[in-house]
């Protein structure tokens, strides 16, 4: 105990010497520091104070943490468990300077982050500190108390269970949620699935800018329409009642503010689990579900958007198409494309951000406009055919159109917030059997040829320091930026910075002959087995990041202005 008092003090002295004396002086106290159960890691000083925060880690080992093993014995554990200290971390944080000491606050989701790790030997939180001073002089004796006191008693806060107001009961339910909702989306696979609403989920938010619930009492509860009822029985003993949405075309329809949108934005974010009480916990979508829209402007690389658009009247081969301002057509086309070559087996997709001409064209302008002379073959045309020959689903809202009833498998509508199944009037009213649902293929949805980056497809010229996220929808990359405003299905900024990340470790992974299915592949299996920090190359403080999808790193990569591809 006398060490570690010698530590604490030595420390602290050195601070309190360094009081008024200019900023660089800090590199000083660069290494590492024991306060009782708690080791305290400067792995990197600020150079000034108007830099990025200072890096520093605090842990404490399994000895005296405490944590019961069988929560944290694999990997899927130590994410929901990392979560739960996190978010005791910002509990405990409010105690303290949230200014000086940046934890990263979580959102409603349960990610992979590097904020908080559990390994075999203990728990440590990489904090972000932002070191005082007043001008560009240290302010000693203000740091002394920071990293001396602070930092260890937050650690404290966080890591030892008998701190927490709800003991280690808290941490128990959190893990075993996370446990169930992996098990249902196992499940949704197994039961031929795309998605699945629990009965009494809460999906609206609080406002439009915010992912909190909406108040229960304000809200009206899902209920399933009876004939998509489906009842999970998980191996917990928890069984969950509500609305399976089955693989094929499913169209959600109603009137304007009715929630057919909610329902569809639930189900984006469903791709990731929720805390308790989120209202959407049990909201559960294929893993790679991907939201499609259309997206004037952005830049394409190269894509097959053949098998809806083709023989243009300029020439141009769609097959390999490219261009730096796209469309709302081709920048949907490129998207649904996009997605589906990285894997998406389910596509979400809203009339209100779809470009018109690319998702339907009604019998008149079909009659006026012969096939011919259209290049554009509209996705109404070819939404069977896409789960007929590759196995993609759609979910679509629509409320201005009734074409896709003659290709729907299922037609949900909306009567101010409850959903009815209305398939067979839907069916009738556009004379369909629902047998012999219309497919119109002329054998262009096909699987398209392999994209191969160049050696140098992310090595630009211009290029001085590493990608970076500018907040939740940008990255600057080099001199450019990387619009990810479309990319709905994003989070978060650190998600963001973990795309950045992504983005540096495929310009090692690309050689001229690394297709960008290859290379996310191979991302995908290194984070499984080691884990975000493995995306940053195991730093001692990687800062923070969250893990992200490969369709959100492939959404980045495609919108990269600089992007070269083998020919």
């Amino acid at each position: 105990m006398a060490g570690m008092s010698s530590q604490r003090s030595n420390l602290a002295d050195t601070l309190h010497g360094l009081d008024g004396r200019s900023y660089g002086n800090l590199k000083q106290i660069r290494g590492r520091y024991r306060f009782g159960p708690v080791t305290l890691f400067v792995n990197r000083v600020q150079a000034d104070p108007f830099a990025s925060p200072s890096k520093v880690r605090v842990r404490i080992e399994h000895a005296d943490a405490k944590l019961p093993p069988e929560l944290i014995t694999d990997r899927q554990d130590r994410i929901a468990a990392a979560d739960y200290l996190l978010r005791a971390g910002n509990t405990a944080l409010g105690r303290f300077d949230r200014k000086a000491i940046i934890l990263g606050r979580p959102g409603q989701e349960v990610l992979e982050r590097t904020n908080v790790r559990i390994d075999d030997a203990g728990v440590e939180a990489r904090l972000l500190v932002n070191l005082p001073a007043r001008g560009r002089r240290i302010l000693g004796h203000r740091a002394a108390d920071l990293l001396t006191r602070d930092l260890p008693d937050l650690a404290r806060a966080m890591f030892l269970c008998e701190k927490w107001s709800d003991g280690i009961d808290g941490l128990r339910q959190h893990v075993q949620l996370h446990r169930d909702q992996l098990e249902l989306r196992d499940h949704l696979g197994e039961a031929g699935l795309v998605g699945f609403i629990a009965n009494g989920a809460i999906l609206p938010r609080s406002a439009g800018d915010s992912d909190e619930p909406m108040n229960p009492e304000q809200a009206v509860p899902f209920a399933s329409p009876p004939e998509l009822e489906h009842t999970v029985e998980l191996s917990s003993g928890r069984s969950l009642t509500g609305m399976g949405i089955p693989r094929g075309v499913t169209v959600i329809v109603g009137g304007g503010y009715h929630g057919k949108s909610t329902i569809l934005r639930a189900l984006e974010r469903g791709v990731h689990l929720h805390i308790a009480g989120d209202g959407r916990e049990w909201v559960i979508t294929d893993p790679g579900a991907t939201a499609i829209r259309a997206e004037d402007g952005r830049a394409v690389t190269g894509d097959d958007i053949s098998p809806f658009i083709a023989n243009l009247p300029s020439g141009t081969d769609t097959r390999t198409f490219s261009t730096t301002n796209a469309s709302g057509s081709t920048s949907q086309a490129a998207n649904l494309v996009e997605a589906i070559e990285v894997g998406a087996r389910t596509l979400l997709i809203d009339e209100d951000t779809s470009a018109t001409n690319f998702m339907i064209r009604d019998s008149r302008m079909r009659a006026l406009i012969p096939a011919e002379r259209e290049p554009i073959t509209p996705f109404v045309d070819r939404v069977r055919p896409l789960l007929d020959r590759r196995g993609v689903s759609t979910v679509l809202v629509a409320g201005g159109s009734s074409a896709f009833f003659e290709v729907a498998d299922h037609v949900i509508a909306l009567d101010a917030y409850v959903p009815h199944d209305v398939t067979k009037q839907a069916h009738e009213l556009v004379g369909v059997d629902p047998d012999a649902l219309t497919v119109t293929d002329d054998g262009s949805v096909r699987q398209p040829a392999l994209r191969i980056p160049t050696a140098k497809a992310l090595r630009p010229a211009s290029k001085t320091k590493s990608a970076r996220a500018k907040g939740t929808d940008r990255i600057q990359f080099g001199r450019a930026f990387i619009d990810l405003l479309a990319v709905s299905q994003i989070v978060d900024a650190q998600q963001t910075a973990g795309v950045a990340e992504a983005l540096e470790y495929l310009a090692e992974i690309f050689d001229g002959r690394t297709a960008i299915t290859e290379a996310l592949a191979e991302i995908d299996e290194m984070l499984d087995e080691q884990g975000i920090d493995g995306l940053t190359g195991h730093r001692d403080h990687p800062g923070h990041i969250t893990r992200p999808r490969a369709q959100e790193i492939a959404s980045a990569l495609n919108r990269y202005r600089e992007l070269l591809l083998v020919e």
